[in-house]
């Protein structure tokens, strides 16, 4: 039975979003978090090692290694890029941007693909609201293109894509690579050629960046929902879209078992505590889109369940769907989920033709004062670091980030203030003209998302850079190398790389992460021994969890800790910095 559509929408509230704020708004979004800062802890910082390692030729293109170590993550296709990227553009732009640079692309490439997607699905005829009696209903190109603006503005707004969308991993790649299988698959019953290529490109990404069973279950589903279609397309267009997606999805199974991609990675969540940290991660990792994708379930709920198929719901359902199930059995819960955000903000946006006025304005009123209280925090914050003034803000940092030095910036002042007040204008805006448009509700979340992601990576950026980069810890790291080196009458002038000369660069690394061994290669300059019999070594570097360990394998009489470098924000995160015994006297090394 078809069931009648649950929208009611008419032709006024179907206006375009202007270009020119919705371009502004995704370059206010995706450029802020690529430019200025030093790789964050973490995968960061372990992807952008790998990826030197590859532009400098030091390690093998298909096996690449650090310090004789392999990445944390399976894929090649995110170290590939960062490190084209950095052949191509390190003497413009710096090996650090330079390898941001194909992110940022991607990250672009993100929200363009999910504008798409919502775009081809809201085509669809069962997904048009209903045509009323003397006309005056919303033109389905006009509706369309209205609710791909509203998806688009619903992705920006996700509390949870700010972070991961801006780090050089395989997350970002696989949320780009999904995305353009999303959209592949919404725009296949009216387009042929490019969707076709987008789905290979997005299929192949996702094997190529660690994921082939996700690309597996994706593009299985793709192809069902394509064949079954009934967006009016021919079954002769259906039948070659579909197999299309079986051959490449075929294509791709082959190629994850040649490179050894596949493997087992399911994991467990027993006990409650678990469940509550899962809960608290859905909660605002997808606000707000979880609160409309329910609602849109909810009003649609008639459609769902028909025998119909109801592709503007049932694939964004199914994208979601697989994601969610990755994030309740795999690892890390946070990036798996990151890939449900383009087909959870495409719900969110078939959610607007249904909502209530009270809704809406509960949403609207929500998110003002939300990020007008946090630009506001933002901005206090900021004052008191830079004057002192209010004076608990300025103790709060000095205590959290002891042995920050301040420095003053101009031009992100500048870019923060022209934010503040675009934000102003966009409120009062929403205030005063109360339109009609369904993105309406959606403006509001967007611009506020955008406005503390952009303030915090102008405003803070030195701060969150002081805490969240290894350079301070690596500084104090060969700060203490340098005083502890013994004298020579060769030994340069003290002080940063002069002293690490004259010690030698050879650190034998014992219980460090990845990402701890790329600061010191990159941030120290410093060449990593991994046996821990490398006789030539001078120094070990340690990490602090590793203490009694290292004090058993490294007896006493031979080694000697010389200093126990913590990172500046967590006291509890140590490097320990062990010297040779026999360097300190030159006549018992000659000796020995």
């Amino acid at each position: 039975m078809n069931q009648p559509s649950p929208a009611i929408v008419a032709q006024n509230a179907v206006q375009r979003l202007p270009r020119w704020a919705l371009l502004l708004l995704c370059l206010a979004y995706v450029v802020p978090g690529f430019v200025g800062r030093a790789p964050w802890r973490s995968t960061d910082m372990a992807a952008f090692g790998i990826m030197r390692e590859l532009a400098l030729g030091h390690t093998d293109w298909m096996a690449p290694l650090l310090a004789s170590r392999p990445p944390d993550t399976e894929g090649l296709l995110p170290y590939w890029l960062g490190a084209w990227s950095m052949q191509a553009f390190d003497s413009l732009l710096g090996i650090e941007l330079a390898a941001r640079l194909p992110f940022a692309a991607l990250l672009a490439l993100t929200l363009a693909a999910t504008w798409y997607g919502a775009y081809y699905l809201a085509r669809s005829p069962l997904a048009q609201p209903v045509a009323f009696a003397f006309g005056g209903e919303a033109r389905p190109v006009d509706y369309a293109r209205t609710l791909a603006d509203a998806a688009l503005l619903a992705l920006v707004a996700c509390l949870g894509l700010a972070q991961p969308s801006h780090e050089t991993t395989s997350h970002l790649v696989q949320l780009a690579c999904t995305s353009f299988l999303f959209a592949a698959a919404a725009a296949m019953p009216w387009r042929l050629m490019w969707p076709m290529a987008a789905a290979a490109a997005g299929l192949a990404g996702l094997v190529l960046s660690g994921a082939p069973a996700l690309a597996m279950l994706l593009g299985l589903g793709s192809a069902v929902l394509v064949w079954f279609s009934s967006a009016g397309a021919t079954l002769p267009r259906r039948a070659q879209a579909s197999g299309w997606l079986l051959a490449v999805v075929a294509a791709c199974a082959l190629l994850a078992q040649a490179l050894d991609l596949w493997g087992w990675r399911i994991i467990g969540w027993q006990d409650a505590k678990s469940w509550q940290s899962l809960a608290r991660l859905f909660t605002w990792y997808l606000w707000p889109v979880w609160p409309l994708a329910l609602w849109t379930v909810w009003r649609w709920r008639r459609q769902i369940a028909s025998r119909q198929w109801h592709r503007h719901l049932l694939l964004p359902l199914w994208f979601a769907g697989v994601a969610i199930g990755a994030t309740l059995t795999t690892w890390p819960a946070d990036r798996a989920l990151l890939l449900s955000l383009p087909a959870m903000a495409t719900l969110a946006a078939f959610a607007l033709p249904t909502l209530r006025r009270g809704i809406a304005s509960l949403i609207d009123w929500f998110t003002l004062l939300f990020f007008s209280i946090s630009a506001i925090a933002i901005w206090v914050v900021w004052l008191a670091v830079q004057t002192g003034f209010p004076a608990k803000p300025a103790a709060n940092v000095a205590r959290l980030a002891p042995g920050y030095v301040n420095h003053f910036a101009l031009l992100p002042l500048l870019v923060a203030l022209a934010a503040t007040v675009a934000w102003c204008a966009l409120v009062r805006w929403r205030a005063v003209r109360q339109r009609t448009v369904l993105w309406k509700s959606l403006v509001l979340p967007a611009g506020g998302t955008t406005l503390a992601w952009l303030l915090m990576m102008t405003l803070w950026l030195p701060l969150l850079d002081y805490g969240r980069s290894f350079v301070p810890q690596i500084a104090a790291v060969r700060q203490a190398m340098a005083q502890a080196a013994p004298p020579t009458p060769a030994t340069p002038p003290q002080g940063g790389g002069a002293a690490m000369a004259a010690t030698g660069d050879c650190v034998i690394g014992y219980g460090l992460s990845l990402a701890q061994t790329a600061a010191l290669v990159y941030h120290g300059n410093m060449r990593m021994a991994t046996p821990l019999d490398a006789g030539t070594c001078q120094w070990v570097i340690a990490d602090g969890d590793a203490h009694p360990r290292v004090t058993q394998a490294l007896p006493a009489p031979q080694w000697e800790l010389v200093a126990s470098v913590p990172r500046p924000t967590a006291r509890d995160d140590l490097l320990l910095v062990l010297r040779r015994a026999w360097a300190l006297d030159p006549q018992d090394a000659h000796t020995r």
